[in-house]
Parts: C-alpha cells; sequence; structure tokens
C-alpha cells in the first residue's frame, strides 16, 4: 500500500474543532462513525492496557443524554448550592445539535501497571485519531470537557468504576458549508529547541 504523505500532513494540518452550532443536522452515516472507533483502536497504549471506553449516542440515546446530563447537573450543583439554569438548559439541548457524541472514558487498568497520566495520554491520542478520521471524511467533531466531565456522579452512567475516568463528549456533525477556518497558532519557533 502506497502512502500519501502530502494527504495525511494535510489531514493533521487542517484539522480543526467544528462546534454544533456548525452542524446542518445531517446525520453522519454510520461507517464513518464506525470508522472512528476503529482508527481510535490503533492508538499507542503502553503495555497494551487500551484504556480508551466508548459510548456513542445517536438518535433518540442523544435525548437520553441530555437527560442524565441535566438531571446530574442539577443533583451535583443544587447540592452544593451552584446550580445555573442557564447551563442546566444547555445541557437539556446542545447534545441534539449533534448527529453522534461519543462519551470519551479511561478505564484503569487493574494492575496499575503505568501512571494514570499514560493511560489519560492513550486515550487522547485515540480521540486525535478519531478527529482525524473525521478530517479526512469531511465531517466535523469537538471534543467538550464541560458539564457533567468530572462529576463522579456521572461515571455510572457511561459504566465506569471508582479508578476509572469520564474524559469528555465527542460531538460529531455534518458541517454546514464550508465550516470555520482552521485556528491560527503562533509561530512552531516559539515551542521548540533544538539540540544538534
Amino acid at each position: 500500500m502506497e502512502l500519501n504523505v502530502d494527504m495525511a500532513n494535510h489531514w493533521m494540518q487542517t484539522r480543526k474543532s467544528v462546534f454544533p452550532k456548525d452542524y446542518s443536522g445531517a446525520v453522519v452515516p454510520r461507517h464513518m462513525i464506525e470508522q472512528m472507533l476503529h482508527n481510535a483502536h490503533r492508538a499507542p497504549t503502553h503495555k497494551l492496557t487500551e484504556p480508551w471506553r466508548f459510548v456513542v449516542f445517536t438518535g433518540e440515546g442523544l435525548k437520553a443524554l441530555a437527560r442524565f446530563q441535566a438531571e446530574c447537573y442539577r443533583t451535583v450543583t443544587g447540592a452544593n448550592q451552584t446550580f445555573n439554569a442557564d447551563k442546566y438548559q444547555a445541557l437539556l439541548t446542545k447534545p441534539l445539535l449533534s448527529s453522534h457524541i461519543i462519551a470519551i472514558g479511561m478505564k484503569r487498568d487493574e494492575a496499575q501497571r503505568v501512571p494514570e497520566v499514560e493511560e489519560i495520554g492513550a486515550v487522547f491520542c485515540a480521540v486525535q485519531n478519531m478527529y482525524l478520521t473525521a478530517t479526512a471524511y469531511g465531517i466535523g467533531c469537538y471534543l467538550s470537557t464541560g458539564g457533567i466531565t468530572y462529576f463522579t456522579e456521572a461515571k455510572s452512567f457511561f459504566k465506569l468504576g471508582p479508578n476509572d475516568r469520564l474524559l469528555g463528549f465527542l460531538h460529531v456533525g455534518m458541517i454546514r458549508g464550508e465550516g470555520p477556518s482552521p485556528t491560527r497558532r503562533k509561530p512552531l519557533e516559539e515551542k521548540v529547541r533544538w539540540v544538534e
């Protein structure tokens, strides 16, 4: 198989977060989501712990996710008096803008053979593989780490145990129009030091 390095470089350099407000409302074909998941499963993983766990919501599943996260938010923030009605409403309605939402979990290796940060790193490598696959298909995605992401009370809904982590939600949708332009970055030279 001949690799097209220019195309691979293009996907990495044009990859961008596309937010649900920029989705068309059309449903992303299932085979594209499945390919995103297959490519995520090929991410690097120290000691082959394969810590990524994904729960895919679409159709009626998006409504179930929206209801769960809004009520979880109300329960947790109501108890500590930080409840915000606008945030509650956003959690209830914004998921419906996406074709699919993939909950991103990290299943901790029971033997804890590697530091937790390496497990988290492996999961985010898997997410990057999904981003690049979406870019190749011309579909949008965006990783959200807000809402109920870090609520311990949310873990059981996603079949995560006490030592596991919910790391975010990957929103996926067909892009309306051209979509947003890639974000600008500061010069690479500001972040690299060569020692020769």
